[in-house]
């Protein structure tokens, strides 16, 4: 999470040499994308940790440290 990135919450994630910029609330790929297979986990994982990804991004846009979120294995 870079909160320093303005616009709506959002998450990055990164496999191998790929990368995408997710939105929080809706899972859409706001930039950059993944292998499909991969993209399908990574907005599984979203999903079931939505509320998280939400509370940390509003932690960390108050300068506060934004916590663990269990990482998709």
């Amino acid at each position: 999470m870079y909160v320093r990135d303005h616009g709506v919450a959002h998450f990055h994630a990164r496999h191998g040499d790929d990368e995408a910029v997710i939105e929080v609330a809706t899972g859409t790929v706001l930039q950059g994308s993944l292998p499909p297979g991969r993209a399908k986990l990574v907005n599984q994982w979203a999903e079931l940790h939505r509320a998280e990804l939400l509370e940390a991004w509003l932690k960390a846009s108050n300068g506060e440290p934004p916590g663990m979120i269990e990482p998709l294995s």
